[in-house]
């Protein structure tokens, strides 16, 4: 009897899960200014509660995507999507120190891990052939990155029109409510055909571990977490001090994901047909020069506009490229697990990029430095992508000469 889990099923609940949780994720940078008010907190304290959350993410990410990978996605994620409600409902209630950073930095950085893209685009990966891999990953990002345009904007109006509380338990809720959609993404994984030799976790890390090409594409991750998620976390508060109105912040955080969607889509379809490391490399060589771009010109409504809707075209297309690299050369059986590696390495940067940016603009008045290392960054990950080598591995290509 034919599975009703269709790859197109797969593929709306997958981006359903993907929504929210990324959706709500981009909300971080507007309740950074408020919970820091209200509390009577430093900017550097929410700061360090996003870094360490981002840094319990991706340290969290490969356990959880070994579990999923060898035993199903169902529980995990069901987990993830309830720890991540728990947490932020906390959020809500926190008024010391150590509740706000136990709320945000442990509850929503597991439950994060455990219902984020690793584990979810391993499932949709897994649902298709290597033909259709890179698109289907384009449009899981591309869908999930819409959360983004849809849940920021919400989330804003009950900051203006309520408070930060009632935006975060509205969110809770939302969270919850989305936990039968597990459903699609549950049961122990199948290998399909092309796989490649059966391993065991222990042997696929080695592999990859030993594999130069991966080597450089895991640190490479490292840029996309920093650029990404100091931008995501401090541009609200960056053109708050450059005397631009919430409104228009707010509009520039839902224009990232609005394009976001429609870059995901675009670099996804180009994986599937041109080589993904270097268009990797392209990406990033274009992130660099549009901050640059913009941190020297004056900041303005319109340059702030124009730069949200350029940095969205490039935000995340680095997720299907890099989480369908990982497919390419070491195959979808621990997909979840080897792309989760390269997600710690992300979520590394995203740890620098947020504390960076909180801790730089306390001591020094400016986000000015944390700006320009960005910029640097981008190109030392341009270069580190060329020499990448995206040949399947011999125990890929070995399997498919033998079958």
């Amino acid at each position: 009897m034919r599975s009703w889990r269709t790859p197109t099923i797969v593929l709306f609940c997958g981006t359903m899960i993907l929504l929210l949780t990324f959706g709500v994720r981009q909300t971080y940078g507007l309740l950074l200014a408020p919970i820091s008010e209200v509390n009577g907190w430093p900017l550097g304290v929410f700061s360090l509660s996003m870094a360490l959350q981002v840094l319990i993410w991706g340290f969290s990410t490969p356990i959880l995507g070994g579990i999923a990978d060898r035993y199903g996605a169902g529980r995990v994620a069901s987990m993830g999507l309830l720890l991540y409600a728990g947490g932020l409902w906390m959020m809500a209630e926190a008024t010391t120190v150590a509740e706000i950073h136990f709320s945000t930095g442990f509850l929503t950085g597991i439950g994060m891990s455990a219902c984020g893209f690793p584990i979810i685009l391993a499932v949709v990966g897994r649902s298709v052939g290597a033909e259709r891999r890179s698109l289907f990953l384009g449009i899981a990002s591309a869908g999930g990155s819409s959360g983004q345009v849809i849940v920021v904007p919400i989330a804003q109006y009950f900051i203006t029109g309520g408070s930060y509380a009632a935006a975060l338990i509205a969110m809770a809720i939302a969270l919850a409510l989305v936990v039968p959609l597990v459903a699609a993404v549950s049961g122990k994984p199948q290998r399909p055909d092309g796989a490649g030799i059966d391993q065991s976790v222990f042997e696929a890390v080695g592999e990859a571990l030993r594999h130069r090409g991966f080597v450089l594409l895991v640190a490479g991750f490292f840029v996309c977490g920093y650029q990404t998620m100091f931008i995501g976390a401090h541009l609200p508060n960056f053109l708050k001090e450059a005397d631009i109105g919430p409104g228009v912040a707010a509009t520039c955080v839902a224009l990232i994901g609005f394009f976001n969607i429609v870059g995901c889509w675009i670099w996804g379809a180009l994986g599937g047909r041109y080589s993904k490391k270097l268009l990797l490399a392209i990406l990033y060589l274009a992130r660099s020069a549009g901050i640059a771009l913009f941190i020297t010109l004056p900041i303005t409504d319109v340059s702030a506009i124009l730069f949200a809707s350029y940095t969205g075209l490039l935000w995340l297309g680095t997720i299907p490229l890099t989480s369908g690299l990982v497919a390419q050369i070491f195959g979808v059986q621990y997909m979840a697990m080897l792309y989760g590696f390269a997600f710690l390495s992300h979520q590394v940067g995203s740890f620098l990029g947020i504390w960076m940016g909180g801790a730089v603009r306390d001591f020094s008045g400016s986000y000015d430095a944390v700006w320009w290392c960005a910029v640097g960054l981008g190109f030392v990950a341009a270069a580190i992508h060329w020499p990448i080598d995206e040949r399947p591995v011999a125990r890929m290509t070995a399997q498919t000469s033998t079958g």
